[in-house]
């Protein structure tokens, strides 16, 4: 038998390990450090192209302004050329022109005067107007509007008096009724306590023709109408003629179809209209046309 040898073989594993792995751990700081310089160096390109993009953007702005102050600039220079030919032209101004400017604005400023006049009369008419509707309205607020209806128009007050509530819906008569009287006499409290105002008494008619005995026509039985009111205004509730009138409008000026009995019943009725005074204003006209 053969005798057996055993051999033992070492191999330098460990020391080979060991130099390998140092270098890897220096390559891999290494590593990591490049990777740090490469990371810095990108935030800094960053932080170097966001002032770069601010720059230009603040460059731009800047050229932007400049070119608005160059526009601004040129407009000062044309309005300076302007006003120097301007100042030029005036100070070539003559005496004649001169004093046709002054005779222009001495003009406008009587305008003005005259203007201010006309809206004080004016203001002073409509005062007036509102002054006779709410005493109108506080003596005469529990009739009907069927009756007695008041308005504002045409720069005076308007109440028209009924058919029905006169001459109790006899459309012949000029005959006023007890009940009418009473409806003056409030009227002429309302009225009593004013003194620059006009009151004109007008009658209206509708269109059936007037049978010809005492009174002649329509024109007649208007006008009968409104001179009885007037005489009770006058001599019943002292009401002072100088302010009265009395006219007759026929039956021309209508507020209703004249082909129903209701529209003549509305025609046929009697309107008291009061009038401011209007001195103030015809004495400014007739300043105006002078």
């Amino acid at each position: 038998m053969r005798p057996v040898h055993f051999y033992l073989i070492i191999f330098p594993f460990t020391v080979l390990s060991c130099v390998s792995s140092g270098k890897f751990k220096a390559m891999e700081q290494q590593a990591q450090k490049n990777d740090s310089l490469y990371t810095g160096s990108q935030r800094t390109l960053k932080t170097c192209q966001d002032v770069n993009s601010d720059l230009v953007r603040q460059k731009t702005s800047l050229q932007n302004q400049t070119n608005d102050l160059d526009l601004q600039l040129t407009a000062s220079k044309e309005n300076n050329t302007l006003l120097r030919k301007q100042l030029k032209d005036l100070s070539a101004i003559s005496s004649s022109q001169a004093e046709s400017i002054k005779k222009s604005m001495d003009n406008m400023g009587a305008k003005d005067s005259y203007i201010q006049d006309l809206r004080a009369a004016i203001m002073h008419r409509d005062s007036v107007n509102l002054v006779v509707l709410m005493n109108l309205k506080a003596v005469l607020g529990n009739y009907g509007s069927q009756d007695v209806n008041i308005k504002v128009e045409k720069g005076g007050v308007y109440v028209d008096l009924s058919d029905s509530l006169l001459f109790n819906s006899d459309s012949n008569s000029y005959t006023v009724g007890a009940k009418a009287k009473a409806v003056l006499g409030r009227i002429a409290r309302a009225l009593n306590d004013l003194s620059d105002i006009e009151i004109m008494v007008e009658g209206h008619t509708d269109s059936v023709a007037y049978p010809q005995d005492i009174l002649l026509d329509n024109w007649d039985l208007s006008v009968k109408r409104a001179t009885s009111l007037v005489r009770i205004l006058q001599q019943d509730y002292n009401v002072s003629p100088i302010h009265l009138t009395a006219a007759g409008r026929s039956e021309y000026v209508t507020v209703a179809a004249n082909d129903t009995p209701e529209g003549r019943a509305a025609n046929r009725r009697t309107r008291i209209v009061i009038l401011p005074q209007m001195d103030q204003l015809i004495k400014l006209l007739e300043r105006r046309q002078g």
